[in-house]
C-alpha cells in the first residue's frame, strides 16, 4: 500500500505539472493553484467540496496548494459538509455500534452540535497530509481540534484548545469556568480561553456559581 500511495502521489504531481499551461490560459495569476486542485480532484475523485463555508473552502484549497507545491504533500478530503439528515444517520449508527449515546458522542456529534453540518469541518487524508495540516494549517485558520481524531480539522477564527474527544466540548461548556476557561463566541460553538483572572488554580467564576465538578466522586 505504501508503494502504491507513493506511485499515485508521483503521478498526481506529474499531472499537475502538465496541467499548469492549461491553467495558465484560464487564470494566469492562479495557474499553479488551479493545476493543483485539478490534479487532486483526479487523485481523490470521491471528494465533495460543496457545502463548505466560503472561508473554510478557501482555507483548505490554499493550504493544500501550499502543501502540494512546496512540500510535495497531497491532502484529500474524505468528508466535509454533511446535511442534518446525514449527520443524524451517522450519529444513530454510532449509538447502535457503541451501545450508548455517551460512547457515541466521543466519536460523532448530533447534527445540532456538529461543525460538519455548519460547513466548518474537514476530515482529511492521508495521515501524512493530516500531519502537514496539523503543523502548518494554523496559517490558514485550520486546526486539529480532537486528540482522538487525527483526520478532523475545523476552520476557526482563533486557535482553539485541543480537546480529547468531541464530547469534551459539551463538558467544558458546562464546567469550564471552574478551570479558568470561558466561552468566546466566533464562528465556532465553543472556543476556550484562559481567563486573565484565573491564577494559582483558583479562578473566579464567569457566571453564577454552580457545583464544582472537581468535588464530585
Amino acid at each position: 500500500m505504501a508503494i502504491k500511495a507513493r506511485v499515485l502521489a508521483s503521478i498526481s504531481r506529474l499531472v499537475a505539472v502538465l496541467l499548469v499551461p492549461i491553467a495558465f490560459c484560464r487564470a494566469p495569476g492562479r495557474a499553479r493553484f488551479l493545476a493543483c486542485q485539478w490534479a487532486l480532484a483526479l487523485r481523490y475523485p470521491a471528494e465533495d467540496l460543496r457545502g463548505l463555508t466560503p472561508e473554510t473552502l478557501a482555507a483548505f484549497t490554499h493550504a493544500r496548494a501550499e502543501a502540494f507545491w512546496r512540500d510535495g504533500q497531497l491532502i484529500g478530503l474524505t468528508s466535509g459538509h454533511r446535511d442534518a439528515v446525514e449527520q443524524r444517520r451517522i450519529f444513530a449508527e454510532e449509538v447502535r455500534r457503541t451501545g450508548s449515546v455517551a460512547a457515541a458522542r466521543r466519536r460523532v456529534l448530533p447534527p445540532e452540535e456538529s461543525s460538519h453540518v455548519r460547513g466548518l469541518a474537514l476530515d482529511v487524508r492521508p495521515t501524512e497530509g493530516a500531519r502537514w495540516l496539523e503543523r502548518h494549517g494554523g496559517r490558514y485558520r485550520l486546526y486539529r481540534v480532537y486528540d482522538n481524531e487525527w483526520w478532523h480539522f475545523e476552520y476557526r477564527t482563533a486557535e482553539p484548545v485541543r480537546l480529547p474527544h468531541p464530547d469534551a466540548a459539551a463538558w467544558l461548556s458546562e464546567h469550564g469556568a471552574w478551570y479558568g476557561l470561558c466561552p468566546v463566541y466566533g464562528n465556532e460553538s465553543w472556543h476556550d480561553e484562559l481567563r486573565p483572572d484565573a491564577a494559582d488554580g483558583c479562578p473566579r467564576m464567569c457566571a453564577d456559581p454552580v457545583e464544582d465538578p472537581r468535588t464530585r466522586p
